[in-house]
C-alpha cells in the first residue's frame, strides 16, 4: 500500500483522541522538557488563577502545560512537555 493511500486526515484520529482526553489526566506520566523527569500530572505545581492554569514542573520549575479559556475556547499549550504516558483503564 503506497503513502498516499494510507493518508486520512485528522477526523480519522477522533476516536483515538475521545479516548485519551477522557481520562483523569491527574493520572498521566508527563515527562518535563527541561529536566527530562517525569511525573504524575497531579504533582505538578498549579500557578493557575483567574488567568487560567499553568503547571510547573515540580523539579526544576519548568513550565509544562498551560490552559487559557476564552469566550471563543480553550487553548492549551503543552510545549513544556517532551511526552505523555496516558494509562489504561482498569477494567
Amino acid at each position: 500500500m503506497r503513502v498516499e493511500e494510507m493518508r486520512l486526515d485528522g477526523n480519522a484520529a477522533a476516536g483515538a483522541l475521545r479516548e485519551i482526553f477522557a481520562h483523569d489526566m491527574t493520572t498521566a506520566l508527563v515527562t518535563c522538557a527541561g529536566c527530562a523527569r517525569a511525573s504524575p500530572m497531579g504533582v505538578l505545581m498549579n500557578y493557575g488563577g483567574p488567568m487560567g492554569v499553568i503547571l510547573r514542573c515540580p523539579h526544576c520549575d519548568t513550565v509544562m502545560l498551560r490552559i487559557v479559556s476564552t469566550p471563543g475556547g480553550r487553548y492549551m499549550d503543552a510545549s513544556g512537555s517532551s511526552v505523555m504516558l496516558i494509562p489504561e483503564r482498569p477494567t
